[in-house]
């Protein structure tokens, strides 16, 4: 027996990719999806190639399977993708001991996270030359 069937959660403009358990903290990942909010897909891409974040190349290649989704899959045009959400969740928390003086310990968390980027396919606005000096 399979799952059942069940309706695609997207509109039929929008592609999304979902990375989960990412060894990243949810605050040092929303950092880096922050930048990328709203950006056309390109720019986006270019953004976190050049970024000094350690996670910015697993973000990079979520949003490229995510572009990638939206022209195989769902045959979008990837000229006017857009950058609709990125989302970012917590998951998992491991803790580990730090060995202090004295014959005590300290409590290390180390933090995973869980990331969904959402590409949407925006019509072509004109941008002209408007409100020019009199």
């Amino acid at each position: 027996m399979s799952k059942p069937k069940h309706d695609r959660g997207l509109p039929e403009t929008e592609a999304q990719a979902i990375v989960s358990n990412l060894r990243v903290s949810p605050r040092k990942l929303n950092l880096v999806a922050a930048m990328i909010r709203n950006l056309p897909a390109g720019r986006a891409v270019a953004t976190l190639t050049f970024s000094k974040r350690r996670i910015a190349h697993q973000v990079k290649k979520a949003l490229e399977s995510a572009i990638a989704n939206a022209e195989n899959n769902h045959s979008l045009d990837v000229d006017r993708l857009v950058v609709a959400r990125a989302e970012v969740g917590r998951s998992i928390v491991m803790r580990r001991f730090h060995a202090r003086g004295r014959g005590r310990a300290s409590r290390v968390e180390k933090w995973f996270s869980h990331l969904k980027i959402v590409v949407a396919e925006r019509a072509q606005e004109e941008t002209g030359t408007e409100g020019g000096a009199a």
